[in-house]
């Protein structure tokens, strides 16, 4: 199996922001003559189970902190922050306010709505650069630049770390919508070279019978036998309860990071229900030294770190900046277009050591995610109720959307 280790720690804590575009008085490298250069990032917020306001209190942060040291390339960077209210109008309304600033990119981001929303940001030619990848159009937009694998990903990740525990049947515990159907999918395909079986277990988004779900997961309780969590964290939580009541003795549990409800992640400590549990995430642990430069930019502001919608923005914003300070080296303005250019240039860009190089140049070859070029996981473990390190470095799994074989 392909992995990739992260630099070292010194590599890894560094931030892409501080020197990167201090002033150089050199002519402009923005849109238009000293002007700022504008971006937007959009999340909702009083709404509820699915507010992300520190996704837009983070880009607010990052904009402040870039523009302390000299803004890009000596423009001052205009970060819009919208509430999309969980909401197609909302967002909607997000987009026109992209549009009527003239903003370069939408980055990071946190919406349900994005199938919505993409056409307008399509129609003005402004590129979608690291949302959270929530919806299909994220994947497969031509205007779309994702920064992480999104679930499938995970999934396939879960189970190919389920499957090297020594796990010989796994039960999938997903969504009973579409979108879970497909996950089912990908799982079995990560399976296929040990020929280890899936369940399916599907829990429907109303009146979900948990006690069933958990009963079916468990299955005879036997060495071997595993699951996958796969369910959003409010679902999560209420089968993780379900399941823990049951008692299971043998069954090894696994997650993808999603999913996991931080309330019950803290619970019990060592006797918690998700402790020993194999988690596959798209980042390292929150405490790994590679957030380093995150947790200063935050500082005492009340952004949690953990939120994997906010680490997704920050490494949606590193993306952002090296792409500014690659394009103004060349003597290119940084335009919608010159942005896009450059992301599908083949030019790898760095992320501070959060991810590996990213690049859009090399679509997967795949008709239900083609946008979709960031498949290395992290393998993760619960110890004491805390996300620790389980394997050092990424490991990348191409390999089950082609079709291939993994890599010895």
């Amino acid at each position: 199996m392909t992995s990739w280790t992260r630099p070292g720690r010194a590599l890894a804590a560094f931030t892409l922001l501080p020197a990167l575009f201090a002033a150089t008085g050199c002519g402009s490298s923005a849109g238009s003559d000293d002007g700022d250069i504008t971006v937007m990032t959009w999340a909702p917020s009083g709404t509820g189970a699915f507010d992300r306001g520190g996704v837009t209190a983070l880009a607010d942060l990052i904009g402040r902190d870039v523009n302390s040291k000299g803004g890009v390339d000596g423009h001052h960077l205009k970060v819009l922050t919208c509430n999309e209210h969980n909401t197609v109008d909302g967002g909607t309304a997000c987009v026109r306010q992209a549009v009527a600033q003239k903003a370069v990119a939408v980055i990071g981001s946190y919406s349900l709505n994005s199938d919505a929303l993409l056409p307008g940001l399509e129609s003005a030619k402004i590129p979608y650069l690291g949302g959270y990848g929530l919806t299909s159009a994220e994947f497969s937009s031509p205007l779309s630049y994702p920064v992480a694998g999104g679930t499938p990903t995970l999934v396939i990740g879960n189970g190919r770390q389920l499957v090297a525990a020594g796990c010989r049947t796994i039960a999938l515990v997903r969504p009973d919508s579409p979108a879970g159907d497909s996950l089912t999918g990908y799982l079995a395909g990560a399976l296929k070279p040990e020929n280890s079986k899936v369940v399916d277990v599907r829990v429907g988004e109303a009146s979900p019978d948990y006690a069933t779900a958990a009963r079916k997961a468990l299955g005879d309780d036997r060495a071997g036998n595993c699951v996958s969590d796969a369910l959003e964290p409010q679902q999560s939580s209420r089968f993780l309860d379900a399941l823990h009541q049951l008692n299971p003795r043998h069954t090894q549990l696994g997650a993808v990071i999603g999913s996991v409800p931080q309330a019950v992640l803290g619970q019990g400590g060592a006797d918690g229900v998700l402790n020993n549990a194999y988690v596959t995430g798209w980042y390292p642990p929150a405490s790994s030294h590679a957030w380093d430069a995150l947790r200063s930019t935050i500082g005492g502001n009340q952004v949690d770190l953990s939120d994997l919608a906010v680490q997704t923005t920050w490494v949606a914003y590193q993306v952002f900046l090296t792409a500014a300070d690659r394009l103004n080296a060349a003597g290119k303005p940084l335009t919608t277009q010159n942005l896009r250019d450059l992301l599908e240039s083949g030019d790898t860009l760095n992320t501070g050591g959060v991810t590996p190089p990213l690049s859009w140049s090399e679509m997967l070859p795949n008709a239900e995610t083609p946008r979709l070029v960031n498949t290395w996981v992290t393998y993760q473990q619960v110890k004491s109720g805390q996300l620790t390190e389980q394997q050092s470095g990424y490991l990348d799994m191409r390999w089950a959307f082609t079709g291939g074989k993994p890599a010895q």
